[in-house]
């Protein structure tokens, strides 16, 4: 995501619709790429990947308080895409967990 980020600003004038609408493919691969023992990790570091990647497309300015305050402008701004790529992958992570529950309580023919 932070690759995906200076995209954004490279090529998109720090657009965090673009940014929003790569994250959602991104948050569902995460879920489908994760190990089955990683399951649970998944919705929880999609978030995280999130925030380090809008970073060079917040807008802030100045030093340190002025790209930390960008930064969290920029998450509150955009939480809604924030909200859906955690669903996708929450989604996503649920149904992968019910389906390996389901393929061990199958019995097993001889």
């Amino acid at each position: 995501m932070l690759l995906a980020g200076g995209l954004c600003w490279l090529l998109f004038g720090s657009s965090l619709f673009v940014y929003g609408l790569l994250f959602l493919p991104v948050a569902a691969a995460t879920a489908l790429w994760v190990r089955p023992a990683d399951l649970i990790t998944a919705p929880i570091t999609v978030p995280i990947a999130f925030a380090a990647g809008v970073w060079p497309i917040s807008g802030g300015s100045g030093g340190f308080g002025g790209q930390l305050m960008g930064l969290v402008s920029a998450l509150s701004l955009h939480a809604g895409w924030l909200y859906a790529g955690t669903l996708v992958a929450a989604l996503i992570a649920v149904v992968r967990k019910a389906v390996l529950i389901g393929k061990r309580r199958l019995p097993r023919r001889v």
